[in-house]
Formats: structure tokens, sequence, C-alpha cells
């Protein structure tokens, strides 16, 4: 008996417009906050970001799908669409807004299977969900295995450093900063189920703790050497 293969049933093309509908709606959702809109002043809360994190979650979902034996459309289309109500809808009820999103959006733009449309759909819909992720589809784990680990790694850690300057920190607390990262890096890693997102959880874990010993070591010598804080010690001893 042989191997089944099945038509995608998303093509490049339609993956495209499907990406380009995501990176639109998110502006014009910042763009209209009269309309209800949320506009959120933190960097990390902007179209940009969040289209960035959309696309961050594509490409780790998609990998592990593709390793993990999951529906590999259902997972990456879910995953284009997971965030895409997050700048105007509560954080408890975007999950369930996005789902709706996409389901209208599958349902005018092109011939998709409704079974298809609903897995895609349930995924979105429960990708905020706090429980046990193999009592979930398989495609519904890998989008929130990806979700989690890009928090974690160089990505988390360039926003936790950028986050610095808003919480009116110095380059002093970076190590600090980066240890929220890496305690993140922890919890992503006792949260996730397969052996793919596992893999990629202590690989980045790994190098987020080895920057933090470099950001500790560094940064405590410029601390002793410091002409400044020379300065302000004579002046006090004075």
């Amino acid at each position: 008996m042989g191997v089944e293969i099945r038509e995608s049933p998303v093509s490049d093309e339609e993956f495209e417009a499907m990406r380009v509908f995501v990176h639109d709606y998110l502006a014009a959702s910042v763009e209209n906050e009269d309309e209800g809109g949320r506009m959120r002043w933190y960097p990390w809360h902007s179209a940009e970001y969040r289209f960035n994190h959309i696309l961050n979650v594509v490409d780790l979902s998609t990998k592990i799908a593709r390793k993990e034996g999951a529906n590999v459309d259902v997972t990456r289309v879910a995953a284009l669409f997971h965030d895409i109500a997050k700048l105007e809808a509560d954080q408890d009820v975007h999950a369930e807004a996005g789902a709706r999103i996409a389901r209208e959006y599958l349902r005018a733009h092109g011939d998709y299977p409704e079974s298809f449309v609903e897995e895609v759909c349930s995924a979105i819909a429960d990708h905020s969900y706090q429980g046990d992720l193999a009592d979930l589809p398989l495609e519904t784990q890998c989008l929130i295995e990806a979700d989690v680990l890009d928090k974690v790694g160089a990505n988390g850690t360039a926003l936790m450093l950028l986050r610095m300057g808003y919480e009116s920190r110095t380059h002093m607390d970076a190590a600090e900063m980066v240890d929220r990262v890496i305690e993140r890096g922890y919890d992503a890693r006792e949260r996730v189920e397969s052996d793919t997102a596992e893999s990629i959880a202590h690989k980045r874990l790994k190098r987020t703790r080895w920057f933090q010993e470099w950001l500790e070591m560094e940064v405590s010598e410029m601390a002793a050497d410091d002409p400044i804080d020379d300065v302000a010690t004579g002046m006090r001893d004075s």
C-alpha cells in the first residue's frame, strides 16, 4: 500500500496574501485607535513588533510541525493569524477574536475545506491555553510551543534589554534583566512537549546563559574602573 500524498490546500501565493492581510490589519488596529484600536507606547506592543513576532512564530511552528509530523498548513496559517487581534482586543479574548477574523478571511478568500478552516481556527482560539499541551491537537501544540519559544533566546534578550530604558535602568542591571529571560526559558522548557521544541529551548537557554556570564564579567569590571564612580567616591571622602 503506497503512502498517500496530500496536496497543500494553501499555495505560496495565497499564504503571501494572508501575510499582507495580517500586516495591514495590525497597522490599521493602531491607526484606528479612536475607533477601538488599543495603541500601546511600548515598542514591543507596536504593529511592527507584533508582526515580527508573528513571523517568528510562523517560522518556529512550521519547523516544529515538520519534524513532529503535524499538518504544516494548519500550523503555519494558525500561527500567521494567532495574534492578529492583539492590538485591538483585550488579552483574555484576543485568541477568540483572532479565530473569528481568520474564519471570515478563509471563507471569503479561497475554496478551503471546512475541516481545514475549523482546525486552523481551533488552534488560534486555543493558543493561550495554559494547561497540559499533550491534551491538545498536535498543530495547536506546535503553535503554542513556538509562541512560548519566541520569548526565549536572543530575541527575548534584546527585548528585555530594550525594556531597561523604559524602566529607567542602566547597563548595570543588564545581567539581572537577562536573568528574567533565563527564568522564562526554564519555564518554556518545562511547558513544551515535543522533542523539537525542547531542543530549541535547550539551545536558546545555553546561549542566553553564556551571554549573561559575559555581561556579569565585563559589566563588573567596567563598574570597578568607572572614573565617574572614582570621582564620586573622592567627593564623598573629601
